[in-house]
Parts: structure tokens; sequence; C-alpha cells
């Protein structure tokens, strides 16, 4: 098996035109990749550890490359050919090679163990100094391999994590509560005593303080923390809607985005807020957001997003139009009929359905109507509702769509554009 790597950087003429041939057991089989922690399985072939290990996690019983029976699953470093690996990495530096490094051991569970044992007991003494060793020390361990980052996920040390949090929470020990944040966004989930330390009053408070605070990463942090406690309990809304500038935290991390995946959380701990929320605070937080501009700033932002943040928007946008000051906002911005019309049959099947109920909000009553549907039926809306009735969508999202088909009909002699046989279509097939 012959692999060549071109040299990236001349050296001399007469090399740059050489190619590089990879010694075939140097490559792991499964990836056909240079090997960086080249380990060998009970039928004597060698793959790369991170290959090898994705393989027997995904349930398989057989040698990749023999294709025999595991008689078990050890795996043992190979050394030796680790250490050829390096030394031609040495020899054919000139073309771009590095060597590759010296893989660390993985850490086992009674490591982890002890570390744990240790921080929950310097928490409970208020040792700030010594927590912040310890967590830096699994920080450490977690960024040397994701067989590490498993181990430790594993052995419960999100929960650790969420108590020292809860504990130090009430105090000023900002650096440490940073460092504890940033470890627990990777290991979710960390079991209901773990959500039980993060949905506490003082903690939710602490991550509210991050969120609006100038350090970038403690806010986007805190946020993701957050949309994942309301993924595991909705009942921490109580504690939120009592957080002052909480909503204009929220908004602010919306408008002033720091990453996409700040951005989602963000939209995400937004919808769940509005969702479960007890309906006498609904529309207070949705008058909050509203008179913020969030209507306006998510039209603006599905103009041009990813599909996931689109969702997210068209959800959330889908909960304000249930109120009358969300859905005279979407009234006023000129291009939200444009928008969701286009989204239809564009992005995702949520996407979809959000849009058309997001349409038939619009269109179905108040002062605004004749002016929304025929502008919907001037996009092409009623084109677009017939074919995803002929594709198939969900039951309420089909009512809705059959629904505003009807309304459409009664206007359509105000459109040139419109051709009224498409409805006799509609009653014919449904």
């Amino acid at each position: 098996m012959i692999f060549s790597w071109r040299r990236k950087n001349k050296v001399t003429k007469l090399n740059s035109c050489k190619e590089l041939t990879i010694p075939s057991h140097f490559l792991c089989p499964i990836s056909l990749d240079l090997m960086k922690d080249p380990v060998t399985l009970c039928t004597g072939i060698s793959y790369d550890r991170e290959n090898i290990e994705k393989w027997i996690e995904a349930r398989n019983s057989m040698c990749p490359v023999t294709n025999q029976p595991l008689r078990n699953f050890d795996i043992i470093p190979n050394h030796t050919i680790r250490k050829m690996i390096q030394d031609w990495c040495v020899e054919n530096k000139n073309y771009g090679i590095e060597r590759v490094s010296t893989p660390r051991i993985p850490i086992d569970s009674s490591q982890v163990t002890e570390i744990c044992s240790r921080l929950m007991i310097e928490a409970q003494q208020g040792n700030e100094k010594k927590c912040r060793e310890l967590v830096g020390r699994v920080r450490i361990l977690a960024k040397e391999s994701e067989r590490n980052k498993k181990c430790i996920v594993e052995c419960g040390v999100g929960y650790v994590f969420a108590t020292c949090f809860e504990i130090f929470s009430m105090g000023i020990q900002d650096e440490l509560l940073k460092d504890l944040l940033s470890g627990m966004t990777w290991m979710f989930p960390i079991g209901q005593e773990g959500i039980s330390k993060l949905v506490s009053s003082t903690s939710l408070r602490c991550m509210a303080r991050f969120m609006k605070g100038e350090d970038l990463s403690a806010r986007q942090n805190a946020v993701i923390v957050m949309k994942e406690l309301l993924n595991y309990d909705q009942s921490c809304t109580n504690v939120l809607i009592d957080i002052e500038d909480l909503v204009e935290s929220l908004y602010q991390m919306v408008k002033v985005p720091i990453c996409p995946s700040t951005t989602k959380a963000s939209l995400t701990v937004i919808y769940s807020i509005i969702s479960y929320t007890p309906s006498e605070n609904n529309k207070k937080f949705v008058s909050k957001f509203v008179n913020m501009g969030l209507v306006c700033l998510v039209l603006e932002m599905l103009v041009d997003c990813e599909k996931s943040i689109i969702e997210k928007g068209l959800a959330i946008l889908d909960i304000f139009c249930n109120f009358e000051e969300g859905k005279q906002k979407a009234y006023e911005h000129g291009l939200t009929m444009a928008i969701i019309a286009k989204k239809i049959m564009r992005v995702t099947e949520m996407a979809t359905e959000c849009s058309i109920s997001i349409l038939w909000k619009l269109c179905k009553s108040g002062s605004n109507e004749n002016n929304s549907v025929i502008e919907a039926l001037e996009l092409g809306v009623f084109q677009k509702l017939l074919v995803v009735l002929q594709v198939g969508c969900g039951e309420k999202t089909k009512e809705k769509a059959t629904e505003l088909l009807k309304l459409m009909n009664l206007y359509k002699d105000r459109v040139d554009c419109f051709d009224g046989s498409t409805f006799k279509y509609l009653k014919k097939s449904y």
C-alpha cells in the first residue's frame, strides 16, 4: 500500500518534486492515516488507539482486518511500531512531517476517584486555592484525550463540580467558579443529584451574574450550562423568572453573538423560559423581550444563519405570535412574511412546521388580516402549502395549512398571479 504526501515547504529544487512514500505498516487499517498511538489486538493486528476504541465501542466483535472473532478486547500499546514511526518522522522532517508525540498513559477510574475525594474535602473546607489546583488537574487530563474525558464523566466528576459550584457560588471566588463552569460544559449528563446542586437559587443567580459580565468565555459557559439544566429540569424557570437583568443578558448574547454555539444556547434558554414559565408570568417575559426588540432581531438573524439557529429562532417567533404584542411587532416588520415564507421546505421539517404556524397566526385574525393574506398569496405561500400537504406533515401542521389555504382562497381574486384552480385540487384531494 502506497500513500504519497507532497512536501509543503520547498527546501531544494531537487526535493520539491519528490514524493514521500509512507510504509504501509505505519498506517491504521481503519482510517488509513499515520498511527499516532498504535495498539495491538489479540489478533495481532495494530491500529491507532482512537479508531479501534471507537470500533469496539460500536459493539463490533470482529477484527476489522481479519474478520476473526475477538477473544477479548484487550488493547496493548505497540511501543515498537510507535518508536519506528517517530524515527521515520524525524528522518523525513524536511518533507513537512511532524514527529508523532509519545502518547500519555490514559487515566483510570481510581485516579479520578481520588481527585474527586480530595476536591470534595477541600471544597467543604472552603479552600479555594487547593480546589483550583484540583480542578485544573482535571481539565489538563481531559485535554489529553477523549478517552480521559469519558473516564472523567463516568466517574461522576460532573456531580463533584456541581457541588463545588454551589458551595462557592455564594462567595467571590470567580476564577474557581469560571473554571468549574468551563469543565461542566462537556460533563452532562451529571445525574439528578448534580442537577439539584445547579438548579439551586444561589447557583443559578451566579450563572446569571456571569452572563452579564465582560468575560466572554464565562458568559458562554454559563449560558451553555443553563441550557443543559433546562433540558433536564424545567422547574428551574421558577428561579430564573425572579433573576433581575436575566432577560437583558440573554438579549445581549443574541444581539452581540460570541459564537454559533452561544447563540444557539441563548435562544434555547429564551425558548425554555417562555415555554415552561407559568402562564401568569409568560406575558411579562414576552413583553420584556418584545420591548427590547427581540422579534426584529430574530427576523434579521433568520436571513442568513445556520439551520439549527433558524429552527430555534422560528420556534421563538411562533411563541411570541401567541401574544398580541409579539404579533404586532411581527406585523410592523416589513420583511416578516417574506422571511417566514422563504423558510417553508427550505430548512428542516421543524422549521417548516414553525413557519406555517407563524403564518397561520399572522393571517387568521386581527386588523392586518387582509394585508397579511394577500402578501402571503403574492409570495407563493399557497402553492408551498399544497406541496407540504402532498409530501406529508404532522396533524397540527396539516390543520393549520388547510385552514390557511381556505382563508387564502377567499382573497384569490385580489392577486393576479394566483391560479384558483389549485384550490379545486385541494378540495378533491383533502
